[in-house]
């Protein structure tokens, strides 16, 4: 599958040309995020101190996150467009987006809300202690989920409530979007999700328990849609490929006994506002 990376140095044969130095590539995948991503680029140029590129995934050319990054790029020599090729949805993003990073660490993140600012220091802590995946928890200690949608974030609860007991999954918060991790064990997850929704986070969770991934979570407040614009959740295709997760999860992470499943490595975030993007 083709995907292109806008805005980039580029060498013979317009090959894009390799950041030196990059430790951790942002991904956001977005679809019409562009009066977020005003808000969100500076942001996370103010909060994130080691070397870093942001990588903006779209899906179509008419959407309004394009002019807003181009015309930011002049100052944020950092900010690229990724053109994601291979099929609409998340899913597909992030493919795209790791497809073009160059950062060791992919943090997985989300355009339209405020974002788990201060809670990245934290994650790439944690990284920096031997994790090899770190997600963030709106249900740790510590952890909150204020505003979205009342019945998503109901089921969202329950279900990770559900799935820690029945399933034996180490993770507090399973379904959350926000997840870093390291670029090059990326291929071995070998992602199956469709793409709706925010799904895809959630089998990344389960395939890195069962593949004996190190993992750390860090705690965060999650405050949905700060700055407006509107929720893609979709009640009924939602649920069901959660549910899909949700079936196949329970199956395969409870036959591993209790004794041979990770230690999930925690660590108190900042106080300050983040966001439990996923469902």
């Amino acid at each position: 599958m083709l995907r292109s990376l806008d805005s980039t140095v580029t060498g013979p044969a317009n090959v894009p040309v390799k950041q030196q130095g990059v430790a951790l590539s942002i991904l956001l995948p977005v679809r019409n995020e562009g009066i977020n991503l005003r808000i969100m680029v500076k942001l996370l140029k103010a909060v994130v101190e080691v070397p870093h590129e942001l990588l903006v995934v779209y899906d179509f050319p008419e959407d309004d996150s394009i002019p807003v990054v181009r015309a930011m790029q002049s100052e944020y020599a950092n900010l690229h467009l990724v053109h994601n090729q291979g099929g609409r949805g998340v899913v597909n993003a992030i493919r795209a987006g790791v497809d073009a990073a160059v950062g060791d660490y992919v943090l997985i993140f989300a355009a339209d809300e405020v974002g788990p600012l201060l809670a990245i220091e934290d994650m790439l802590a944690l990284m920096g202690e031997g994790c090899d995946l770190v997600s963030c928890s709106r249900y740790a200690h510590g952890g909150r989920r204020l505003g979205g949608s009342v019945v998503g974030g109901a089921l969202s609860r329950l279900a990770n409530r559900l799935f820690h007991r029945l399933a034996g999954c180490v993770l507090s918060d399973a379904t959350t979007g926000i997840k870093l991790f390291r670029r090059s064990m990326f291929s071995a997850l070998n992602l199956e999700a469709r793409p709706v929704g925010w799904a895809v986070t959630f089998e990344i969770a389960m395939k890195a328990q069962l593949a004996g991934w190190k993992l750390g979570e860090v705690p965060v407040i999650s405050i949905d849609r700060l700055y407006g614009g509107e929720s893609t959740f979709c009640l009924g295709p939602w649920t069901g490929e959660y549910l899909r997760w949700f079936l196949w999860g329970c199956k395969r992470l409870r036959r591993v006994p209790p004794s041979e499943r990770p230690v999930v490595r925690v660590r108190a975030a900042s106080a300050f506002p983040g966001t439990g993007k996923g469902e």
